[in-house]
């Protein structure tokens, strides 16, 4: 589709007004509905032999499945910021998971923005950018929770008024957008919806430091969902960090990495269960805009906040680090007026994406300090100069001990992945993606991929904010 006929479609609004009335605003309405902690492999339409998600895989079937979608830092509260603002985590100053309750009140987020021009928003579930759940600016109808919130009974923020709602969390979430959706309006709307699942129930300090038990809570209803179903595991499985200096460290107390550190069996099948409740709500979402009439006038849109650690490398319980588990995201969009049904999109997109695709697609202008770029070109089959490599980065905290003191900044290319640790010398490491998918093999330090890593320290000091040291 040509960019004018698009905009023709997606911007009626501009038209001149008749001598009777003003034009119905026709332009697309948005639901982005965001699952944490969701591994991109584990949905149906990426090929999951178990989990069965045919609401979720709907949205890739009559839409875009975005192949190599990728994180830009694997961690709550940055990866949303940078999929509310456009920006890098180093851009947008949200870098960690600590409580930024009064720097998150000042991102200049695409909902706002939309907001502004006309659009009815709402903000539905975890916001997870500071512990505070009071309104954030651009949003009609605000519905959230304190820090981390609970699976059951949840205490509710709406519009700035505390109540506790009987029920389990992810239900309620979809029960406020399906009203959302259903209500009257004469202008589009955007729907912003933020699910707790897959986040395990944790108890969180103002401080951002963790306390209590770490455990996954299906609704009532799924809570046998998957029993005895068999785990798919990664070659990467398990197997020590045998070549990760930084991995290799020996920490308090801690377990060295290995197959006695993975993730347990039934932990992974209470996240199948709560994703289940997330499957269920996107059915309800489904049947909400049919009965409206808004279903092939909206895009519909899909993604996880980062990834999560099954026991590759040994780790479990655990995104934080650059490692393919972790960074890759599922990514997943439909509106029928602009993607063709069934697409495959093969380039490397970014979360820092998802706000210049929706500013353009609602006819908006593009801040010039956004740093992703807009998918329609890509969705509309455009031939389009792509993106070759991309920076990734984590900034140290101190949450989780395993993962102190290392931040790191990393470059990916399709073939290369170069990873270097700001405060741990001598720990780099470098992978050939194209053989070793699984990045089992450091080439740090050989002798044969010397220029190739060359090449990679010059991409990364190109696309870091500074030096890395």
């Amino acid at each position: 589709m040509r960019r004018r006929d698009f905009l023709a479609i997606t911007a009626a609004s501009a038209a001149a007004c008749t001598s009777q009335e003003p034009e119905a605003d026709n332009r697309p309405n948005i639901i982005f509905v965001l699952v944490d902690d969701l591994r991109w492999d584990e949905i149906g339409c990426m090929g999951h032999p178990i989990v069965k998600t045919p609401s979720i895989d709907r949205i890739a079937a009559e839409g875009a499945l975005f192949e190599n979608a990728f994180h830009t830092t694997p961690l709550c509260s940055p990866a949303r910021a940078c999929f509310l603002t456009g920006q890098y985590a180093h851009t947008n100053g949200i870098i960690d998971n600590t409580a930024r309750d009064d720097q998150s009140h000042q991102l200049r987020t695409w909902p706002r923005m939309l907001h502004d021009a006309g659009y009815e928003t709402a903000y539905v579930g975890k916001w997870h950018m500071g512990n505070d759940d009071s309104p954030r600016p651009g949003f009609d109808q605000w519905v959230s929770f304190p820090g981390q919130g609970t699976y059951h009974d949840p205490t509710i923020n709406e519009n700035g008024e505390l109540k506790t709602v009987k029920g389990y969390t992810t239900d309620i979430f979809t029960d406020y957008s399906v009203d959302f959706i259903e209500k009257s309006r004469d202008k589009p709307f955007c729907l912003y919806l933020a699910h707790k699942a897959l986040h395990p129930e944790i108890q969180q300090a103002d401080d951002g430091s963790l306390t209590g038990t770490h455990d996954f809570i299906p609704a009532d209803r799924h809570k046998d969902l998957y029993a005895g179903a068999e785990i798919p595991r990664r070659p990467n499985y398990g197997k020590p960090p045998k070549g990760k200096p930084a991995l290799e460290r020996k920490i308090g107390d801690l377990p060295q990495l290995g197959l006695d550190t993975v993730t347990d069996d039934e932990t992974i099948r209470n996240r199948w269960r709560e994703l289940a409740a997330v499957e269920d709500g996107i059915g309800r979402l489904f049947d909400a805009l049919e009965k409206a009439g808004k279903l092939d006038n909206t895009m519909f849109v899909f993604a996880g906040d980062n990834g999560y650690f099954y026991g590759e490398h040994g780790l479990s319980v655990e995104r934080r680090l650059a490692y393919e588990e972790s960074i890759r995201m599922p990514l997943l969009m439909r509106f029928p007026k602009a993607i063709p049904a069934g697409e495959k999109i093969d380039e490397m997109v970014l979360g820092i994406d998802i706000a210049p695709t929706m500013l353009e697609l609602a006819d908006q202008p593009i801040p010039t300090d956004i740093e992703g770029r807009s998918l329609l070109p890509l969705l509309r089959g455009e031939k389009v100069e792509w993106r070759d490599r991309f920076l990734i980065e984590y900034y140290s905290d101190t949450v989780f001990p395993r993962m102190d003191h290392m931040g790191y900044q990393a470059v990916r290319t399709k073939d290369w992945k170069y990873i270097r640790y700001r405060e741990l010398e001598g720990m780099d490491e470098l992978y050939n993606l194209a053989i070793d998918p699984y990045e089992e093999t450091n080439l740090i330090d050989d002798p044969v991929a010397e220029e190739q890593l060359e090449k990679m320290r010059t991409a990364l000091n190109e696309l870091a904010p500074s030096p890395a040291a």
